[in-house]
């Protein structure tokens, strides 16, 4: 089973809030928390996703390698530029429950 979602002219947090909670399976009347729900979600035209404000040149996302002078500092238009659908993947994934299947889960999440 499919759920598709259209991402053109949407905000990238509503894509991202309604991708996570059709991967959970919450929109289905049979939702139980114990169980995945067995369904692909597929998200078209995510390239022509917008931004609000002036997020996406001021926005930035830091990573620590816990080295000294180890932190890297890139802005969601590096990001973007070279690959929207890991910026969206990665939204995503901070969104769903941390436990053991969280990473069962993100692998349902497909791009068109």
């Amino acid at each position: 089973m499919n759920y598709e979602i259209d991402a053109t002219g949407r905000a990238l947090g509503r894509i991202a809030t309604e991708a996570a909670t059709a991967l959970r399976g919450k929109h289905l009347p049979s939702y139980t928390p114990n169980k995945m729900a067995e369904l692909d979600v597929v998200v078209k035209n995510l390239d022509k996703a917008k931004f609000t404000g002036d997020k996406f040149n001021q926005k930035v996302y830091h990573s620590y390698s816990g080295y000294h002078g180890g932190i890297r500092t890139r802005s969601l238009s590096e990001l973007w530029a070279r690959d929207p659908r890991e910026v969206l993947r990665r939204v995503v994934y901070r969104m769903l429950p941390v436990n053991r299947s969280r990473d069962k889960v993100i692998q349902h999440l497909k791009f068109k």
